[in-house]
């Protein structure tokens, strides 16, 4: 009877057990890196190394080819409006000067010849003892004489012209930056003599590519400091770009006028140049954050309710291998899954790495 009891018992547990249900499995949770979207706090900065120069630069030359024979000034003198900065050989120029003022002469003595061969013709027709046509011809001569003046005193001006163009003078001050030539040379008419950087204003002047020119804000102010000494700084704005590229660089000369620039920032001094370029509209996250739905640029956002990811579509504004910026799709605040994207499912549970759940 014992032994009926333990085989009932033994029965009756078997049963039960098999009448039981499985246990459900656990949810897969699945640990995920994040990051949190936030707008752009501002543009890239953007650094460039430039010079420093004068914002009027003239070269002084001679209007006249000539032998120089006295140059007067050397780099880095100050020159004052109207200093002497070289001469030429000016026998050619006297010697012309000497004949436009002979010519003159010889005009002026025809001049009074011819007056007062007119004067006695006019006396004489008044009293009736010439003819009319010796008058006419003595007022014809009279013309002449007087015109033969005047084209002698414009040869005599154009020869004194002449004679001053061998004298070259500053005409602003400054300071010399160059030379061109040296005493003994034959120089041409427009060779640089010497290089003068007008006193005021002074540019930082930089070459700048193509795409910085496009991408830059407008009107930007742009910081300058001294590569040897970054305490020396100024600020400016662009005053003038070039409009054509260099043909060797391809870059565009960008001349940025200084506001009160500082004495330590002389002439040909090394600078760098910064500004801050405009921040993109949009949001930026990791590189690693895109994946594709429905092909389409995608990303997937966890509800830190439920600790759920869900896949949504986005616009890509830009992208580098580091960095996107979506236009569209996205909200400051939102969580964004960085790492573990490929193994992920809509509606799957995570785990955000580092948080205590």
């Amino acid at each position: 009877m014992v032994k009926y009891w333990i085989v009932a018992a033994g029965t009756l547990a078997a049963i039960l057990t098999g009448c039981q249900e499985p246990a459900p499995p656990a949810p897969d949770i699945r640990p995920v890196r994040t990051v949190t979207v936030q707008h752009s706090a501002g543009g890239e900065p953007v650094s460039l190394t430039g010079q420093i120069r004068a914002q009027d630069e003239v070269s002084l030359a001679f209007r006249l080819d000539g032998r120089l024979i006295e140059r007067r000034v050397n780099v880095g003198d100050t020159i004052k409006p109207g200093q002497v900065v070289g001469r030429l050989d000016p026998q050619i120029q006297q010697n012309s000067l000497h004949q436009a003022q002979a010519g003159l002469s010889a005009a002026q003595g025809q001049l009074t010849q011819a007056r007062n061969t007119f004067d006695r013709q006019q006396e004489l027709l008044n009293k009736g003892f010439t003819t009319r046509a010796q008058f006419d011809q003595a007022q014809q001569a009279l013309q002449s004489a007087q015109a033969q003046v005047d084209s002698s005193q414009a040869q005599l001006r154009n020869a004194q012209e002449q004679l001053s163009y061998t004298e070259l003078q500053a005409d602003a001050a400054g300071t010399v930056t160059a030379t061109g030539a040296e005493p003994g040379e034959v120089v041409r008419a427009g060779q640089m003599i010497a290089q003068v950087a007008r006193q005021g204003g002074r540019d930082a002047v930089f070459d700048v590519p193509a795409q910085l020119i496009r991408t830059a804000p407008r009107d930007p102010v742009v910081e300058i400091a001294l590569t040897d000494e970054p305490n020396v700084k100024a600020t400016g704005r662009v005053r003038e770009v070039s409009p054509q590229a260099d043909p060797a660089t391809r870059t565009f000369q960008v001349k940025v006028g200084l506001t009160d620039p500082p004495p330590a920032m002389r002439l040909g001094a090394t600078v760098v140049g910064r500004i801050r370029l405009t921040a993109p509209p949009g949001v930026e996250i990791p590189a690693s954050a895109l994946t594709e739905a429905n092909k389409r640029p995608a990303v997937w956002v966890v509800d830190p309710q439920n600790q759920t990811v869900s896949l949504r579509n986005v616009d890509i504004l830009r992208q580098d291998p580091a960095s996107i910026v979506v236009s569209q799709g996205l909200e400051t605040g939102e969580i964004v899954v960085t790492a573990g994207v490929q193994v992920l499912r809509p509606g799957q549970k995570v785990r955000l790495l580092g948080s205590a759940s």
